[in-house]
């Protein structure tokens, strides 16, 4: 059974239907800063978590087939720890990797390595997964300028960010949360072309597990 067949197939409604049973989160209290100069306060916080981590449920998409499943991302300055799991089909992969080398395990054939993680993905399931510029984005602020482009950012009108346009990449944020003394981004989706990743975080850290 292949990635792409095996990991994500039949599990589709898995984050749509775990998302409606959740109870909601308090609201945000209102901002008071201009919504620049708390985006500018919130990049300033995060410079200074450079270790971080995540559990939710991500949905892909690439125009023909779609799916669901865990999601796992541990960051550790430029290191990454990517795990996707479907707890319908048992299957799952994991990839790990800095700015020079990434590695893909849980595939037909055993691992594959490079030096480009979304080639990497792109070649052994078809998914196109910006990860290395999602480190950034899903933490709710642009991803490295001289490698990814300008970012363009709009704001909603509570004057948090609702979306960030980079590298070819468009991402919504609807739904923020609080962490501690920082918000960070609950659901949010990027797109380009027919390529869809949707994430909905569960439970952030802010320090990489061991």
């Amino acid at each position: 059974m292949n990635l792409r067949a095996g990991l994500l197939a039949g599990t589709a409604a898995l984050l749509l239907s775990a998302c409606s049973t959740r109870a909601p989160r308090a609201p945000l209290p209102p901002l008071t800063r201009t919504p620049e100069a708390n985006q500018q306060q919130r990049e300033a916080a995060l410079a200074m978590q450079t270790g971080w981590s995540l559990q939710g449920r991500v949905a892909l998409s690439n125009g023909r087939d779609g799916g669901s499943g865990r999601i796992d991302w541990q960051q550790d300055g430029a290191h990454y720890d990517v795990s996707l799991s479907a707890p319908i089909t048992r299957q799952s992969w994991r990839i790990t990797g800095d700015d020079a080398h990434a590695r893909l395990e849980g595939i037909a054939g055993g691992p594959l390595e490079g030096d480009d993680p979304v080639a990497l993905l792109l070649e052994a399931t078809s998914w196109d997964i910006p990860v290395t510029a999602l480190a950034s984005w899903v933490r709710g602020e642009p991803a490295d300028e001289a490698q990814h482009g300008r970012a363009e950012m709009d704001f909603g009108p509570d004057g948090r960010l609702a979306a960030l346009r980079q590298a070819g990449w468009a991402v919504q944020y609807t739904a923020w949360q609080s962490q501690g003394a920082i918000e960070l981004p609950q659901r949010l989706e990027a797109s380009r072309d027919d390529a869809k990743v949707r994430l909905v975080v569960d439970a952030w850290g802010t320090a990489p597990g061991p």
